[in-house]
């Protein structure tokens, strides 16, 4: 996958946005809202700050190794006055393995969600394309784990917070087992999410915009209408199936996907004094 090209020189507030939200992320050390710097519906500003940290992600050595979908729930696109989904950059160092542990104070506030990821064999570069086009293009589909985080503090966000911080990109998690689409009804699965072995969320596939194909569809268009589309070998993330769970030092999360399997990830016990991160979700 391609990365749009930016300016020269950035616009001012582009360039702060991406140097504040990129400090919070080398300090570990939340920033206050950066929405206060652009127009209240200017999203394409929005990602102009993301493609710049994205780039500098680049220049240090990683590489993009597909596409996250987010706000793809009606109740969250309502909390943030949107009515379409958004997008960020999976990036190589963002991988957890099936089973891993996050690092202690790896991420700022994660929360965990289970999705449907999916696995492209063949390029998607249609302007418009049709559930049939995503269907021949995806190699195949695995559960997920994506731990979403933010930079702004206290989750303090509207859709130019989230846009520019990557759409609150953290860590993701792929199951091992593929399963091809011909193997199961993504619109059909049924999740469950544990957290310490208790049920902590659960949702189905037609709570991701209809449907895991209908998500992938939309990001497919939006990014081949940017000159920008899906490549062979990208994965994605097509949108959480049902409520976040907030993630504490020492927990333990599995998501169990009807067709699909189960997939695992623990967060490393902190060992160091921390303020009270509040009550859970």
């Amino acid at each position: 996958m391609t990365t749009l090209p930016l300016p020269d020189s950035p616009p001012d507030p582009v360039l702060k946005a991406a140097d504040t939200l990129m400090h919070a992320t080398r300090t570990g050390v939340a920033c206050p809202p950066v929405r206060t710097l652009f127009d209240a519906d200017d999203i394409s500003a929005a990602y102009a700050v993301q493609r710049l940290n994205v780039q500098r992600s680049l220049i240090e050595g990683r590489r993009v190794v597909g596409r996250k979908i987010g706000l793809t729930s009606p109740a969250v696109q309502k909390q943030l006055g949107v009515g379409q989904p958004d997008f960020g950059t999976l990036l190589s160092g963002m991988a957890v393995s099936d089973g891993g542990t996050v690092p202690a104070r790896r991420l700022l506030q994660p929360k965990v969600e289970a999705e449907v990821a999916l696995v492209l064999g063949s390029d998607l570069p249609f302007m418009q394309p049709t559930v049939a086009d995503v269907l021949r293009a995806v190699d195949f589909a695995l559960p997920a784990l994506e731990i979403v985080d933010s930079r702004i503090n206290g989750w303090d966000i509207t859709i130019v917070d989230t846009v520019c911080d990557n759409a609150s990109s953290g860590l993701f998690v792929l199951g091992g087992a593929p399963v091809p689409l011909t193997a199961v009804n993504l619109r059909d699965v049924q999740m469950t999410l544990l957290r310490d072995g208790e049920k902590v969320s659960s949702g189905s596939g037609t709570d991701c915009l209809g449907g895991p194909l209908n998500a992938a569809v939309w990001l497919a268009a939006t990014l081949a209408a940017v000159g920008d589309p899906l490549r062979a070998g990208d994965i994605v993330l097509t949108g959480a199936l049902g409520p976040m769970a907030v993630a504490s030092p020492g927990d333990s999360f599995e998501a169990r996907i009807s067709g699909l399997g189960s997939v695992r990830a623990a967060f490393a016990p902190d060992t160091t004094d921390t303020p009270d991160e509040g009550a859970r979700q």
